[in-house]
């Protein structure tokens, strides 16, 4: 009878034993799970799921090129990845991201730089980016860039008239948009301190080896859309110096961590 109990009380007790040991691994693999999620909803990212709202032209432009990074020479890489750099430091010291796109007349290339740029900054979710332009001297932002901006799926409008109009550009609904007109770099209303010069010509790149408040100087020369005005690859070329800039400084972003 003794025998009996206590072999039923051990199996009673393993039987026990086994449910609470079983209970107490449910409850750390929630517990796991718990601090899993928690911390994916309140860690930054820079997975493009978690993108600002782009409007749909310009998000199949942008999956489109992103197929191209693999075809950007080495070399050219080394210095895009200068800007990543600088990027990535100022995001990690939790400062502003300020970046001057800089050619001779801030009319094509430097314009499609200070757009892309904003345009990647939200694609990939990084914080507190200001993308600007401007050129060693000002003339306009040539209604050709303009029109290969929109082509791209960029909202373009028209706010002032005259020689040198404002324009403003949205890659998507409910963003700030960009103020875009020609202007020499060093405008008031551009940095004046603590910024990437990103040289987008070579003319800028000679004429300026030294750009006065810069934090960090790189040269990324892009030929010149404007060789090809008036021909009948006009549009081709424009579309093509577009795609360029876009590939390389989505690339640029790629590179960055939030």
């Amino acid at each position: 009878m003794n025998i009996f109990l206590s072999e039923k009380m051990y199996r009673i007790f393993t039987i026990d034993f086994i449910h609470n040991l079983f209970q107490y691994h449910m409850n750390l693999i929630n517990l796991l799970l718990i601090i899993l999620f928690t911390t994916a909803a309140i860690m930054p990212t820079n997975n493009p799921d978690n993108k600002k709202a782009l409007n749909p032209k310009v998000s199949a432009y942008i999956e489109t090129v992103k197929e191209d990074f693999s075809k950007i020479p080495g070399e050219r890489k080394e210095e895009l990845d200068k800007i990543a750099a600088f990027i990535q430091k100022q995001v990690k010291a939790g400062q502003p991201v300020q970046l001057t796109y800089i050619c001779t007349h801030n009319s094509r290339r430097s314009h499609f730089g200070q757009i892309w740029g904003a345009t990647a900054a939200a694609y990939y979710d990084i914080p507190n980016v200001k993308t600007y332009s401007g050129g060693t001297e000002a003339s306009a932002f040539n209604e050709r860039a303009v029109a290969a901006c929109e082509r791209a799926g960029f909202d373009v409008t028209k706010t002032s008239e005259g020689k040198n109009p404002v324009y403003h550009v949205s890659y998507g609904a409910g963003a700030e948009p960009m103020k875009a007109f020609s202007k020499k770099y060093d405008d008031a209303s551009n940095p004046q301190s603590n910024f990437c010069a990103i040289m987008t010509c070579s003319q800028a790149d000679e004429a300026c080896p030294v750009v006065k408040g810069a934090a960090a100087r790189v040269a990324v020369p892009y030929d010149d859309p404007k060789a090809f005005d008036g021909t009948v690859q006009e549009t081709a070329k424009y579309d093509e110096r577009c795609k360029q800039i876009a590939t390389e400084t989505l690339y640029v972003f790629s590179k960055v961590k939030a």
